[in-house]
């Protein structure tokens, strides 16, 4: 209407212009520009939408009129400008009572006996440990970013822990001088901080006040939560961090009119920030991050779809948003990552799984043994050969043989086995030699092994060559065996030539160096490659792990490192014996890294490399039966009574979530279906923000839960929080949508007033079993073993009893 009115006000701009006044007073210069972008704004019309008029214009009385109005309205500005002017600036402060009492009370339920019980609780054995190490600055290695653990420790800093703590076994008791208190009370703390980021968060997705209210009284009210919050665990640091990215998401897309407003750039970098600190605290923080790309992007599919919108300014926007998300997504997640490597500078009990450089590139441990030692591969060289990416193991041999027939009933090549073998041994060793040479000295000057050299490789103690064989493998037989060659006098001659392939030669050059190095191992005679197959050979082999030759040369674990490297100094076959058993290397300068090179291989390490898993966990669980909270997890049980906790759920606000999510996808096909036959049983508002709960809500659930039918790990119970935080707050959106829909029909008065009796009637029954099942919660409650059977609910519950 506005606009039409401005068009109106143009067709008539002579009568406008004969009764405005000239001078330039500060009215005028305000009435001006209003004109002014009235007109811009006609402009920016395409020609097909542009108002053509009635062919009448307003009267001289109606302009006369309006632009009185205009005048009194641009005066009453000026002297609310003048007046605002002499006032001092003022600071309004809201506070949101409902918004207070919950955070109150999630406080109180999260930090009460925070410190009991004083056992190492569940994965405190591992989160612990991993801050203690934190304290001592001593390497480890998590499949998780370091975040979590990194919060923690700072508050454990403060503290004054010292990290000197061993988390032996679940259960063991913490010594007086461990500060407990600040161990948990960063979840603690994020714990209390979800529920009131529920609350926001459901006001800013369009609820009612009481529906936000009830939303956050179910996240209260759950045990699973509560429990998840109270422990050194990193669930509710994931929860809060995830909510509020969520949260600014919804803001930001409230700005959409307001393109490169400080609002705009506000809440978008704010959303990247903390979608990224949920990422950095767990991996599985990654599905909000793309539940919050697709709300973005879904909003830019609807923006094309403007006319007013040019296409240079869609292109700038899209840029814009893809560059302040993936700038601030990489500026949290790298400063995260340098925290931790700058901190953990010295080596420690899980620096193995790392390449032999990485390790060398810590204080202590294998740097100790290798920063003197030569850095030129050469003939005469003694060499440990690494097993590169995967699991640390080193090539080996040992003077046992292959068996003639193994139990399938093929037959060996019964040469000498050669396996990679996991610990450090002398039986490791193996020497460098250049097949036209006859002795195993190193000539001065040392000339190197390069990028297509062949070589053989001698075990350094039984001193057999290194061989392959057209004989297939014993636990991969579509391979081919590798041995140490015996000459049995029979019609199989020795096959023990090898090419040096350098598969990093680009940034370590041709030479073959110690540690930095990565090398394949290409058999010359039928040109396939040294691998570690994965597989575990039998008791014949001493369980060590396989060692073939495989077709297929581009694979990771075909890829092998000098670590161990001296040069020969004696012909002596004793000699070199004695050397090999006493080896050691004078410490001189520490390897070095960059923190790029480190970070590359600890992000390699952790997304690619599958970790060793306990499948068989006794308290391990299925996602298809989360959502019926069919088993929990026993975290402690007291030596003195029954007294656990144990992670269970709310099983009323479980159960009611799982039907709310069930009947709100039902409801969503019905209304589809009306609609498309023209039946439109809800008003346009109604509807966008049923849809607008769906999109948020209804995916949010799907983005968290869906994923886990395909991984292939052990999984429990906790696993499924964050589908059930969106689940939680689906359930509070739908019961909102139910209420309107009974208050629709005013006839149905008694089916209100009986459907508030009802959710009444459930809110406090949700209070009830929260306060019942409380005590497996908190675990500061003695329990005998009757107490422990009356609240098994359901017979897949396995609390222990043992008292």
């Amino acid at each position: 209407m506005e606009v039409e009115k401005e068009i109106r006000i143009r067709k008539n701009k002579s009568g406008l212009k004969s009764k405005l006044s000239k001078k330039k007073t500060t009215e005028d210069t305000l009435r001006d520009r209003t004109l002014t972008d009235g007109g811009r704004l006609l402009d920016n019309l395409p020609e097909d939408q542009r108002d053509e008029g009635d062919g009448e214009s307003i009267s001289d009385q109606d302009s006369i009129s309006f632009e009185k109005d205009a005048m009194r309205s641009l005066r009453s500005g000026s002297d609310e400008m003048e007046e605002l002017q002499k006032k001092p600036l003022k600071v309004n402060i809201e506070i949101d009572v409902i918004s207070s009492m919950l955070f109150a009370a999630a406080v109180v339920t999260r930090f009460y006996k925070l410190e009991e019980p004083r056992n190492i609780v569940f994965d405190e054995l591992h989160y612990g440990k991993y801050v203690s190490l934190y304290m001592r600055r001593t390497f480890f290695f998590d499949s998780h970013p370091p975040l979590g653990k990194q919060l923690i420790a700072a508050v454990a800093y403060i503290a004054g822990f010292n990290g000197n703590f061993k988390f032996d076994s679940i259960g063991s008791p913490y010594k007086e001088d461990v500060p407990l208190f600040a161990l948990r009370f960063v979840p603690a703390a994020c714990g209390s901080l979800l529920v009131p980021s529920v609350y926001h968060f459901m006001l800013e997705l369009g609820c009612k006040q009481w529906t936000a209210a009830l939303a956050a009284f179910l996240i209260l009210c759950d045990n699973a939560v509560v429990t998840q919050s109270r422990f050194v665990l990193m669930e509710s640091m994931l929860l809060v961090f995830s909510l509020y990215g969520m949260f600014c998401v919804l803001r930001f897309r409230k700005m959409r009119n307001q393109a490169y407003s400080w609002q705009w750039w506000l809440w978008l970098s704010l959303a990247s920030i903390s979608l990224t600190l949920a990422l950095c605290v767990k991996y599985v923080g990654f599905f909000s991050c793309c539940l919050g790309m697709a709300l973005l992007w879904w909003d830019y599919w609807l923006m094309l779809g403007n006319r007013l919108l040019s296409d240079s300014s869609l292109i700038w926007n899209a840029v814009v948003q893809c560059f302040v998300t993936i700038a601030l997504f990489l500026a949290v997640y790298f400063t995260v990552f340098y925290i931790h490597l700058a901190v953990l500078s010295k080596a420690g009990p899980h620096d193995s799984v790392m390449t032999s450089a990485f390790q060398a590139s810590l204080e202590g441990g294998l740097a100790s043994i290798t920063k003197g030692q030569p850095l030129l591969v050469s003939h005469g060289s003694h060499i440990t050969l690494r097993h590169t990416h995967g699991r640390a193991c080193w090539l080996h041999s040992h003077n046992h043989v292959y068996p003639v027939q193994y139990t399938d009933k093929r037959g060996s090549s019964h040469q000498q086995q050669v396996t990679c073998y996991s610990f450090k041994d002398v039986n490791n060793w193996w020497i460098v030699r250049l097949p036209n040479k006859d002795n195993l000295l190193v000539s001065q000057p040392v000339v190197p092994i390069k990028h297509g050299d062949v070589i053989q490789l001698i075990h350094g103690i039984t001193l057999r060559a290194l061989n392959s064989h057209d004989v297939a493998a014993p636990m991969s037989p579509q391979n081919q065996e590798v041995s140490c060659y015996i000459d049995y006098n029979v019609s199989m001659p020795a096959q023990n030539l090898w090419r040096v392939d350098i598969t990093n030669r680009d940034q370590v050059g041709d030479d073959w160096h110690a540690i930095e190095s990565q090398v394949r191992l290409l058999h010359v005679d039928s040109n396939q490659a040294l691998k570690f197959s994965g597989r575990q050979l039998p008791d014949w082999g001493f369980n060590q792990h396989e060692i073939v030759t495989d077709r297929i040369i581009n694979q990771d674990d075909c890829v092998w490192n000098v670590e161990e490297h001296r040069y020969t100094k004696s012909d002596d076959e004793k000699e070199r014996e004695r050397d090999l058993l006493n080896a050691e290397m004078i410490p001189l300068a520490a390897t070095k890294l960059s923190f790029w090179e480190k970070f590359l291989e600890l992000q390699y390490k952790m997304v690619f490399i599958v970790k060793e898993n306990v499948q068989n966990h006794m308290y391990s669980s299925d996602p298809i039966e989360w959502p019926t909270l069919t088993r929990g997890i026993a975290y402690w049980v007291s030596s003195e009574d029954n007294g656990q906790v144990h992670l269970l759920g709310n099983i009323i606000v479980w159960y009611s979530g799982t039907i709310s999510v069930i009947l709100y996808f039902a409801f969503f096909v019905w209304y589809l279906l009306r609609r498309r036959r023209h039946c439109y049983d809800l008003t346009p508002d109604s509807w966008d923000h049923f849809v607008e709960v769906g999109k948020v809500l209804f995916m949010g659930y799907l983005f968290h839960y869906l994923p886990f039918f395909f991984v292939e790990q052990t999984l429990f119970l906790h696993h499924y929080l964050p589908a059930f935080t969106f689940k939680v707050l689906l359930t509070a959106a739908f019961i909102e949508h139910l209420y309107e829909l009974i208050c629709m029909i005013p006839v149905l008065s008694i089916l209100r007033r009986f459907f508030e009796a009802v959710l009444g009637l459930w809110i406090v029954t949700v209070l009830y079993v929260f306060q019942k099942f409380s005590v497996l919660s908190y675990g500061t409650v003695s329990l005998s073993a009757n107490d422990v059977l009356k609240l098994r609910w359901k017979d897949t519950w396995d609390f222990i009893i043992h008292k």
